[in-house]
C-alpha cells in the first residue's frame, strides 16, 4: 500500500504570517493535529503542530503559584506560524511505502506528514488516516479485491473473503506465480492487512 492509497488531498495549508489564533481556529475546526506551512509557491516550509500552538502560551494561573515564577517559561515572543512552527519535516512522497512510514512515524512521535510532489505540498497522511484505513470494513475491502484480482486475472477466478482486516483468497488454478501476485495485489488495498492465498 502506498501513501497515495491513505494521503488526505488537497492538503489544508498555511503560511507563515497566518497568526496562530487562526492555525488554532483551523485546527480544532477541521480535527487536524498539525498543518503545513508553505510559501507563495505552494512549497513546504514547515510545519505548525498543535504542540508548536500550545508550548508555551498558557501563563501558570497566579492563584496557586508556590515559586515567583513556578519554573514555567512564558510565550514565545511574536503572534504568527512563523514564530513558533517546525521547520525539521518529514515528508513523504505518494509512492512512499505505508508501511515505512507509520514505522517512521511511530518512531520520531510524529503525527501528521505532508506528501510532497517536488517541494509542493499535495496531501497530508496522519495517525487518523491510516486507523481510518485499518477501520475500513471488511465486505468494502473484499470488494476491492475481487475488482483488483479481476483486473489481473479475470472474473469469476477469485473468491475473496476479508475477516479483521485479513483477506482470504482462493484461486480456481493452482498456480504458484499467480498465488503470489494475488498476495502482493491484496496487501496493495487498503484496509489489508495480510492476504492468504490458497
Amino acid at each position: 500500500m502506498r501513501v497515495r492509497d491513505v494521503m488526505t488531498s488537497p492538503a489544508m495549508t498555511v503560511r507563515r504570517e497566518t497568526e496562530i489564533a487562526t492555525a488554532a481556529k483551523l485546527l480544532c475546526d477541521r480535527g487536524f493535529t498539525a498543518l503545513p506551512v508553505v510559501n507563495d509557491d505552494d512549497e513546504l516550509v514547515g510545519i505548525v503542530t498543535e504542540a508548536d500552538l500550545v508550548a508555551r502560551r498558557f501563563p501558570p494561573d497566579p492563584r496557586y503559584r508556590s515559586g515567583p515564577d513556578d519554573g514555567v517559561i512564558l510565550a514565545r515572543a511574536g503572534s504568527t506560524v512563523a514564530d513558533v512552527m517546525t521547520t525539521d519535516v518529514l515528508t513523504a512522497r505518494t509512492g512512499t511505502d505505508v508501511a515505512a512510514l507509520a514505522e517512521q512515524m511511530l518512531t520520531r512521535h510524529v503525527r501528521s506528514v505532508p506528501v510532497v510532489e517536488g517541494d509542493r505540498v499535495i496531501g497530508v497522511v496522519s495517525r487518523r488516516d491510516l486507523v481510518r484505513t485499518l477501520a475500513r470494513d471488511d465486505n468494502m475491502v473484499a470488494r476491492d479485491v475481487r475488482h483488483r484480482l479481476e483486473i489481473y486475472g479475470g472474473p469469476l477466478r477469485w473468491t475473496v473473503s476479508v475477516h479483521n482486516g485479513v483477506a482470504r483468497i482462493r484461486d480456481t488454478r493452482d498456480d504458484l506465480t499467480d498465488r503470489h501476485v494475488a498476495t502482493v495485489i491484496a496487501e496493495s488495498v487498503p484496509g489489508v492487512t495480510r492476504a492468504e492465498v490458497r
